[in-house]
C-alpha cells in the first residue's frame, strides 16, 4: 500500500449502518447465541469489533500478516519481549529507546535473557555476536533520539542466516516512508501514540507480523498478558490513519528546512538528520525511506553542558517543552533528562547523544515561525554567555 488513496479507503465503511467512521464498540461483553457460539467476539480483552477494524488497518499499511494493538507503545514491546524463553538473546542497537533499555535491563535481564547493545549502522558489527542463543535482532532506524540509520535489508539476511528474528521499530519512519516487512522484518513495532495517532491525544503500541505463526503467539500474548487498545483509543487511532500521509509529509519537509538552518548556526555543534548529505548511511535512508527522512532533528551545542541545552529547551514559543512526538504541534525535549533519563551516562555518551543533545519534534505550523523561534532561543543562550564574561 503506498497512495494516500489506499490508505484511506483501507478504513472500512461500517456494514450495519453505513457509517462512514468505524464505530466505537465500547462494551465488555458480547451476547452469546449458545454457550461458546457467538459473532465472532466474546469478552473485549479478547477481540473487539473498533480494534479488529484498527488491527486490520495497521497490517495492510505494513504489509505484514496480523496486526495488534496493545495499550501502550511498551506493552507492544514487552509482548515481543515475551517471546523469549530465559537463556535466550537479543541482539540490539546501542542507541535503543529509553523506555525499551529500562524494559530490556530491568525487567528481562533479571528474568535471564541477556541483550548486546551494538552499534548496527555497520551491518556486519551484528555477526561478532550472533550465536546459537540469539532470538532477535532489534533494530530502531532511525533511532532515538540521535537517527541513526541500519540497512534493514542486510540485516534481514543476518537474522535469516542465524534463525532469529528481525524485529523493527518503525516509530519514527513510519509506514509512510518506510515498510521493515518488505526489506526483510519478521515483526514491526510502533509506538502509535507518535506518528501513526499524530494529534498527542491518545497513547497506544501496535504490532504487525509478517507470518501466520508469529501472529498466533503474539494474539495468545495479547490475550493472555490483556494490555489491549481500548476501543475510544482504537477509533482515535484509526482517524490518525486517515491523515497520516499528509502529515507525515509535511512534518519531513519541515524537518528538513529546520535542520539546514541549525547546520549553518555558529553555536550548534553536531546536526543530526538522515537527509542531510553527510549524515552516516544518508543513502540507506534514501533508499529503504523512499526520499522521506521524518520529522525529527536532534542538535547539540559546542558548549555542551545541561545548563546550557536548558536555557535553549526553555526559552521557545512554538516548540513546546514535552516528551512524545509526531504531533500536529512542535515538540522540544532534553533526552539526558527526559526520554533517556534511564539509561546511564557512560552508555548514553557511548551512543551519542550528548548532555547538549536537544531533540525537535516538527510539527505542521509554518516553517519559518519555527526556525524564527529556534534563533530566538539562540539570543537567549547568547546573551547569558555575554552577561557571564
Amino acid at each position: 500500500m503506498s497512495s494516500i488513496t489506499d490508505i484511506i479507503h483501507s478504513i472500512p465503511v461500517d456494514e450495519l449502518t453505513g457509517s462512514i467512521s468505524v464505530p466505537v464498540y465500547q462494551t465488555s461483553t458480547f451476547v452469546q447465541e449458545a454457550p461458546g457460539v457467538n459473532k465472532g467476539y466474546d469478552y473485549a480483552r479478547s477481540n473487539n469489533p473498533t480494534r479488529a477494524a484498527l488491527e486490520t488497518i495497521i497490517a495492510k499499511l505494513e504489509s505484514g500478516h496480523g496486526g495488534f494493538a496493545f495499550a501502550t507503545g511498551l506493552a507492544a514491546i514487552d509482548s515481543v519481549i515475551k517471546l523469549l524463553s530465559s537463556g535466550d538473546e537479543i541482539i540490539a542497537v546501542d542507541d535503543i529507546y529509553g523506555g525499551a533499555y529500562r524494559l530490556f535491563t530491568h525487567v528481562y535481564e533479571k528474568l535471564g535473557i541477556k541483550i548486546h547493545y551494538v552499534d548496527t549502522t555497520n551491518a556486519n558489527n551484528i555477526i561478532d555476536y550472533v550465536n546459537d542463543k540469539t532470538k532477535l535482532i532489534w533494530i530502531e532506524s532511525p533511532t532515538n533520539p540521535t537517527l541513526k540509520i541500519s540497512d534493514l535489508a542486510e540485516i534481514s539476511k543476518i537474522a535469516k542466516a542465524s534463525n532469529a528474528l528481525l524485529v523493527v521499530d518503525n516509530t519514527f519512519a513510519s509506514p509512510i516512508a518506510q515498510r521493515p516487512i518488505e526489506l526483510g522484518a519478521d515483526i514491526v513495532i510502533h509506538s502509535a501514540t507518535k506518528y501513526i495517532g499524530g494529534h498527542s491525544d491518545l497513547v497506544a503500541g501496535l504490532v504487525v507480523t509478517k507470518t501466520p505463526e508469529i501472529s498466533e503467539k503474539i494474539k495468545f500474548i495479547q490475550n493472555a498478558s490483556g494490555g489491549i487498545l481500548g476501543p475510544w483509543d482504537c477509533f482515535l487511532t484509526i482517524r490518525g490513519i486517515e491523515t497520516i500521509d499528509i502529515r507525515y509529509k509535511r512534518q519531513c519537509a519541515n524537518a528538513l528546512k529546520i535542520a539546514l538552518f541549525l547546520e549553518k548556526h555558529s553555536t550548534v555543534d553536531k546536526v543530526h538528520y538522515p537527509g542531510l548529505a553527510f549524515h552516516k548511511n544518508h543513502q540507506i535512508a534514501a533508499k529503504q525511506q523512499n526520499g522521506l527522512f521524518g520529522g525529527i532533528v536532534s542538535f547539540s551545542l559546542k558548549e555542551d553542558t545541561v545548563e546550557s541545552a536548558t536555557s535553549f529547551v526553555t526559552n521557545t514559543k512554538y516548540f513546546k517543552l514535552a516528551e512524545s512526538l509526531g504531533g500536529v504541534k512542535s515538540l522540544l525535549c532534553l533526552p539526558c533528562k527526559m526520554t533517556h533519563a534511564s539509561v546511564p551516562r557512560e552508555k548514553r555518551l557511548q551512543s551519542g547523544i550528548q548532555d547538549s543533545l536537544i531533540r525537535l519534534s516538527c510539527g505542521l505550523e509554518d516553517p519559518e515561525d519555527l526556525i524564527n523561534d529556534l534563533k530566538d532561543a539562540f539570543k537567549v543562550i547568547q546573551s547569558k554567555k555575554e552577561l557571564a564574561l
